[in-house]
């Protein structure tokens, strides 16, 4: 440390009380010169101070406050750096392992669900190579999305899937049913293709084509002007009400169908699902059975079936789907289910009803045998003698169908007979022993079970 009022007559051993008042009354300039042991000590990460004439290095540490840190800077310095790098490098750790864990995880289930469904849509391809000398035209999903104008006008959905209009290049128009997805074993479809694409009946829908291809899965029907009967059965207002003669007719056809279903092919089809909506009518109003998604294929030998479970729609099931100890599932389940049918076209409204007036009536099969019974006539509004005579056979013949035991009901060619016979020949069935377990007003409940075709 050098003073500057040195030359002002300051010195160490001399200085007068007037010497420092002349020093301190003109000033004096005092400066510090770092020496080469501070620079030994900062390279060391010490701390330099000057202490008299020189200097001390010091490695403790102190904070902004002045506070004596315990350790050496060096320490708390690069203590501080790799608490924070080790922090980031954990952190970066554990995101990437759980990155990698998301993406294994996402791997896994569509490795899974590509695995289930290459499974169904492998057993769906063998299908149709083995029966390719049965099957229709097979389109591409290109091809379903042109016909149908990429899904523009949409006619009903069901259980198995939606139904679009559709074009055929030839001009024809078409009703194209897109699968839902859902349907994960393919079962359905395999059944369609399996029963409609061998079966060629005026009665019976044919089926132009379809598509399989990746997870979409299509069929393609002939297009049906006058879409299904339930509308016809119950006609709102501003609906084309059908002639009791135009009813019976088509009876007759369906009646005539499934009697095809039954005996006219190599293997007996059994349809499971007869019912208003799955009869379609064509632009003369003739009728044609369509949804084959729960039929089963039998050998003809085959006079009782097996069945996993129940399977068709509520108010149109054979009792002995549910109770096994009346009988045994066979065609006669198809009988029955025709039986239900005839009765709400005779009768122009459906089987079950709550919100009759009498409650005699609420069960309308058995509300009309009664009435038969006891000889009392049945009131039909605008109706001809003939019309009641052709209603009053509907009522008869569907009355042998629903009865309770299958070896009561009469197969499907002996109602044909009976439908095209004399009233006068016909005779009264035992009366229906119970009714069924329905559910009131419109709702249907269709039942799903897995089965193997």
């Amino acid at each position: 440390m050098v003073g500057w009022g040195s030359a002002r007559g300051l010195s160490g051993d001399n200085t007068s009380l007037s010497s420092i008042e002349d020093a301190l009354s003109y000033g004096f300039e005092l400066s510090w010169k770092r020496t080469f042991l501070c620079r030994e000590c900062e390279a060391s990460q010490g701390n330099c101070f000057a202490e008299g004439d020189g200097y001390t290095c010091s490695h403790r540490c102190y904070d902004d406050t002045g506070f004596d840190l315990p350790l050496p800077c060096s320490i708390h310095y690069y203590g501080v750096l790799t608490i924070l790098y080790g922090g980031i490098v954990i952190v970066s750790i554990l995101s990437l392992r759980l990155l990698f864990g998301l993406v294994f995880l996402t791997a896994l289930i569509v490795y899974k669900w590509r695995r289930r469904h290459l499974s169904m849509y492998q057993s769906i391809e063998d299908f149709l190579q083995v029966q390719s000398n049965l099957l229709p035209i097979k389109y591409s999903y290109s091809e379903i999305k042109k016909m149908t104008n990429k899904f523009k006008e949409k006619l009903g959905e069901g259980a198995y899937g939606t139904v679009f209009k559709g074009k055929l290049r030839s001009g024809p128009f078409v009703a194209v049913k897109m699968m839902h997805q859902s349907m994960a074993s393919g079962q359905e479809f395999i059944s369609e293709v399996s029963t409609i694409g061998r079966i060629h009946h005026v009665n019976i829908v044919q089926l132009v084509g379809f598509c399989v291809e990746g997870s979409k899965r299509a069929l393609v029907y002939e297009f049906m002007l006058n879409g299904s009967l339930d509308k016809y059965i119950s006609p709102r207002e501003g609906t084309v009400s059908l002639s009791y003669k135009q009813m019976f007719d088509i009876s007759l056809g369906v009646a005539s169908g499934i009697d095809y279903l039954h005996r006219g092919c190599d293997m007996q089809i059994l349809h499971f699902d007869i019912k208003p909506h799955n009869i379609l009518l064509d632009e003369n109003f003739n009728p044609k059975i369509s949804d084959f998604g729960l039929a089963k294929l039998y050998s003809s030998d085959d006079s009782i079936v097996s069945l996993t479970a129940a399977r068709g729609t509520m108010g149109y099931m054979a009792p002995e789907l549910f109770y096994k100890n009346i009988g045994g599932v066979s065609h006669k389940a198809d009988v029955y289910s025709y039986g239900m049918l005839l009765m709400e076209m005779a009768g122009r409204r459906k089987n079950m009803n709550p919100f009759e007036d009498h409650l005699s009536q609420i069960y309308f099969p058995t509300w009309i045998y009664d009435q038969f019974i006891e000889g009392n006539d049945i009131e039909i509004q605008d109706a001809s003698e003939e019309d009641r005579r052709l209603v009053t056979k509907m009522m008869i013949v569907a009355l042998w169908c629903i009865q309770m035991k299958p070896a009561d009901r009469p197969a499907m060619n002996k109602v044909v007979e009976m439908l095209e016979g004399n009233v006068e020949l016909l005779q009264m069935p035992p009366r229906p022993f119970i009714a069924p377990r329905e559910i009131a007003g419109d709702s249907i409940e269709t039942i799903q079970i897995s089965s193997d075709v």
